[in-house]
């Protein structure tokens, strides 16, 4: 997917989506995205956006059961896809004129 000019809103989206995933580089948000990884690093950088190195110590009071964390997992994934595919659809609104950004 080529795109020239992103809408601003399209930028955020992608800047939102990178920041909603903490476990994902640029490199595999922009592979979902269909754009450039120096792109969205850009629009990061632009955003003014920063993600602390490294993962927060967490103490869970319990491990979860395999089931618990397979469902945890499958959420998220959930969540990501959904908002990937709310990014595409309003990018292939924007590129077919039906923009409502």
């Amino acid at each position: 997917m080529v795109m020239k000019n992103c809408p601003p809103q399209f930028q955020a989206d992608a800047v939102a989506l990178y920041q909603s995933r903490p476990e994902a580089t640029i490199r595999q948000v922009a592979a979902d995205l269909g754009i450039n990884p120096e792109t969205l690093r850009n629009w990061v950088r632009a955003a003014g956006v920063s993600r602390l190195r490294g993962r927060r110590a967490e103490v869970p009071t319990e491990p979860p059961t395999p089931l618990e964390a397979e469902n945890a997992a499958l959420r998220m994934k959930v969540r990501e896809l959904e908002e990937e595919r709310e990014i595409l659809r309003k990018a292939t609104e924007y590129l077919a004129g039906e923009t409502r950004w």
